[in-house]
């Protein structure tokens, strides 16, 4: 037998997957636990079966013809949950993309698709396997059909051959329709005989080898109900027959010579698991394929390492990947370059490119399109050699992070493995990991490098057009790729630090500390170490006395919530609270800036991270200049460090006032919201009327300050829990506080309650210029995940459109302070904040642009309205 066909009770197997398996969704909220399950077993069955002829066999709808016969048919049956109906298509999908024929027939199941075919296979002397969860289908069993079915789950399984099912269940295939008869089914509610179960019905069958045969000797048939029961219902029982007897001449239009099966292309299959999330089968289909071909795959690029560069190298379309080994590219040295075209493939070392007048003219063309994996770090690698690349067209690492917002990884390797190059190496293949990077021989970082610019340039119009269809494609284009270069020359430029007011700061830190210290061991009565818990912990609760909040395997919890729960029971507490703040502004924020200031030009050159957070918010590392502690005095004054560059000049600071409380006003088109702020009312002390019901004479600071964490709380998805924390109220006073606001604020309630709705159908929230965030447990089970992600769904489209609208007003800033030909430079964003320097002769200007340009960067349904400061450092401008 050559031919081997293989057919798949897809309904009966998606079934027993979804059970089998905990609900699970991928980033886009589609659900995807039964296709995942099915797919697995379908790996197996591929592996194993080496199939040649191939289908997946579905019911075709709640209606066939054994209808006609018994309308209850079926009848009784649960729903068929919404979470598992979803992922009929998606399963459908991904048969297509393994090209693996499916097939469903009007009036008919799946059961006499397979039955026909598996009576074509049999006829034709093939090896015919069908796979169930169903035990009709053992009634197919013949020398050349075996019929796996599934036992407990999906994974495990029977194979039943006549000697098997004779073996088990001591009858033959065409018996099980005789078995069924008699002993009904009632997940399908097919009546058979009651009373007469799986024993006794093998027992009649076993001994008269039919129905028919049965109802001939009913006389010789021994028990009183039993011979009762069969008399009563042999019109049942004869039906039950013609319910469960599959009909293997079913005029379905296909036949086995239709569904050949001639395997499947791996980058389709992989771009699938990649959209379903499915990570363990894709390094599953990785690891098999075949080393010997992967390895020639590695090996086949063409490619030239370049010696000299000529103009002819450059058609004006390229893809450019710039290789570092370090993620802080502000210091690492550049590897080589890699250059990708639709002629060809190159690598250039980095002395040739750095020093040829040809490369650097070609680089800074805008004319000449340029293809880049992370236009920042393009941008700020090269202005270190004194090239500034223009005409950036594309950057694969923020199509990526738009299209992917929940992804960790967005290097090219992770990014082409998502789309299905699973022959590109990881990084840490190539040069090792940590302190282990070596860099290898030229030829192995050049095929590396070219390999990686390659994918991208091959990835382009692809990402592209994902980008367009989610209508994100201008979001790339107009805001984050202008912004990735605008925030690359802030990084290159740098902020001017004072070091020596930051060692005078250091020293007068470090004198407190040691007073607070004295000040503890006095109160104590002992000296200890401070910072080690084994040793306060004792001293608190045994020889203070202090009641004991928590304790953990070594002893007394002495974690910050347990000492702010404990700061009224001894004055100890608050000065220990106060040395460990004093403490980390010394080692993370005086030292730490210490380590990281230029010796030669001591600036400080932060990277901002565009392609992190999933609200669209930038974050700033190497040194996190966004996380400046300012509760403290001690913590603002940090800030006296960060000057100007040059003599004479400012620091200018402007910051948004309220921006995503005037967002939400605007996406909610709440009329009160809207109103205030048209009429530039305090929006808290509003607040805090609505709330307490009371009249504006009546407001007190503590009223007002309860207003306002409301107001917050809202924006960020607060609890009433999270709301009695900050407030030091109960649960019950919390709720009563968002139940009054929201009764007061309509608007803002029918917002909460829609995008939740919206966010439950799509599967993701978007800002107001298109950001998407996908939220898989908006539909979850679990009440925590699922009231985590509601609370997301309402507050991401408001810090996200905050985000957006800070991000076009430094593009629109950097244009202004461009076309009104000011020397003035944008040095930081933090958070709703820009923080510029400039010339003191041009402070007028700036009070009169930098606000209008942030006010109009668009236009809401209220104004957005921007505060300003100056002065001699960031801190006086604050």
């Amino acid at each position: 037998m050559s031919k081997k066909l293989v057919l798949i009770d897809g309904n009966s197997i998606i079934y027993r997957a979804f059970f089998a398996l905990p609900l699970l969704n991928n980033d886009k909220g589609v659900y995807t636990n039964a296709v995942y399950g099915f797919t697995t077993m379908l790996l197996k069955i591929l592996e194993d079966e080496k199939p040649t002829h191939m289908l997946v066999a579905f019911d075709a709808g709640k209606t066939t013809f054994r209808h006609q016969t018994y309308q209850e048919y079926k009848g009784g049956r649960q729903k068929t949950p919404p979470e598992l109906s979803e992922q009929f298509p998606v399963l459908k999908e991904l048969l297509d993309a393994f090209h693996i024929p499916h097939y469903q027939l009007d009036q008919y199941e799946a059961d006499d698709i397979i039955g026909t075919l598996s009576k074509k296979g049999n006829e034709e002397n093939w090896d015919v396997t069908v796979i169930s969860g169903d035990k009709d289908l053992l009634q197919l069993v013949s020398d050349n059909v075996t019929v796996n079915l599934t036992k407990k789950g999906i994974s495990d399984v029977d194979s039943y051959t006549p000697a098997f099912m004779m073996e088990k269940m001591e009858i033959n295939p065409e018996q099980i329709i005789d078995l069924k008869a008699l002993m009904g089914d009632s997940s399908d509610n097919v009546p058979g005989v009651p009373g007469v179960g799986q024993k006794t019905a093998t027992k009649l069958i076993k001994q008269y080898k039919t129905i028919e045969e049965v109802y001939a000797h009913i006389d010789e048939i021994s028990g009183k109900k039993l011979k009762e029961n069969l008399a009563n219902h042999k019109k049942d029982a004869f039906m039950s027959k013609e319910l469960v007897t599959i009909n293997c001449d079913s005029p379905i239009e296909v036949t086995v010579h239709d569904i050949t099966y001639d395997g499947y292309e791996q980058s389709k299959v992989s771009a699938i698991f990649k959209d379903l999330g499915f990570q363990s089968l894709l390094n599953k289909l990785a690891g098999e394929s075949d080393e010997a071909a992967e390895t020639a795959e590695l090996s086949a690029i063409d490619y030239s390492i370049v010696n000299e560069i000529n103009p002819d190298m450059f058609t004006g379309n390229e893809a450019i990947v710039v290789e570092m080994l370090s993620d802080n590219y502000h210091q690492a040295p550049i590897e080589g370059i890699g250059i990708v075209n639709e002629e060809n493939n190159y690598f250039i070392p980095t002395d040739i490119a750095v020093q040829s007048e040809i490369f650097k003219e070609w680089a800074e063309d805008s004319l000449k399109k340029k293809y880049v994996f992370d236009a920042k770090k393009t941008l700020v690698a090269l202005l270190n050699h004194d090239i500034k690349v223009n005409g950036i067209v594309f950057d694969m690492l923020l199509a990526s992070y738009l299209l992917n917002p929940a992804e960790n990884h967005h290097d090219i390797p992770a990014i082409g493995h998502r789309m299905g190059h699973t022959a590109i190496l990881f990084d840490e293949e190539v040069y090792g990991k940590g302190a282990k990077i070596k860099v290898p021989e030229q030829e192995k970082v050049a095929n590396h490098v070219v390999r990686k610019t390659s994918l991208l340039f091959q990835v382009k119009e692809k990402m592209e057009d994902e980008l367009k269809q989610n209508e994100q494609y201008e979001l790339l284009k107009e805001l984050e790729m202008p912004l990735a270069l605008i925030l690359g020359e802030m990084e290159h430029t740098g902020v001017q630090v004072d070091i020596r007011r930051l060692e005078d700061m250091g020293a007068e830190l470090k004198q407190r500390l040691a007073e607070i210290e004295n000040e503890v061991y006095t109160l104590a009565g002992e000296t200890f170490n401070l910072n080690s818990p084994k040793q306060l912990g004792p001293v608190l609760f045994e020889k203070l006395g202090l009641p004991v909040i928590k304790k953990t395997k070594t002893g007394y919890s002495t974690a910050a919530d347990v000492l702010e729960q404990l700061r009224d029971e001894h004055e100890i507490i608050p000065k220990l609270l106060l040395y460990r703040q004093l403490g980390k502004l010394q080692s993370t924020y005086v030292e730490g800036l210490l380590k990281v200031v230029d010796q030669d030009t001591h600036k400080i050159h932060t990277r901002f991270n565009q392609a992190l957070t999933q609200t669209g918010r930038l974050s700033s590392i190497d040194p996190n200049l966004q996380n400046i502690p300012i509760r403290l005095e001690e913590g603002r004054k940090i800030r006296q460090a960060f000057v100007p560059a040059k003599e004479d000049w400012i620091m200018f600071a402007a910051d948004y006032s309220q921006i995503e409380l005037r967002v939400l006003a605007h996406i909610a088109k709440d009329d009160k919201l809207i109103d205030a702020f048209q009429h530039d009312t305090d929006i808290h002390t509003q607040t805090a009327m609505e709330v307490f019901h009371t009249g504006k004479d009546v407001i007190t600071a503590n009223m007002r300050r309860h207003a306002k964490a409301v107001n917050f709380g809202i924006v960020y998805g607060i609890s009433d829990y999270g709301l009695s924390q900050s407030l030091g109220i109960t649960r019950k006073e919390a709720q009563q506080f968002i139940d009054r606001y929201l009764e007061s604020y309509p608007g803002v309630k029918n917002y909460m309650e829609e995008i939740v709705q919206d966010a439950k159908h799509k599967g993701f929230v978007t800002t107001l210029m298109n950001r998407r965030r996908y939220l898989p447990d908006i539909t979850s089970r679990n009440f925590n995940k699922r009231s985590f992600a509601e609370r997301t769904a309402m507050n991401t489209p408001i810090q996200g459109s905050a985000a957006d609208i800070i991000k076009k007003a430094m593009i629109d800033l950097h244009q202004t302070l461009i076309d009104e030909n000011l020397e003035a430079r944008m040095l930081l964003q933090v958070h709703d904040e820009l923080i510029l320097e400039a010339p003191k002769e041009e402070v007028e200007k700036l009070k009169e642009i930098v606000p209008a340009t942030m006010e109009h960067t668009v236009e809401l349904d209220v104004p957005l309205r921007v505060e300003y400061q100056y002065g001699k450092s960031w801190f006086d401008a604050k």
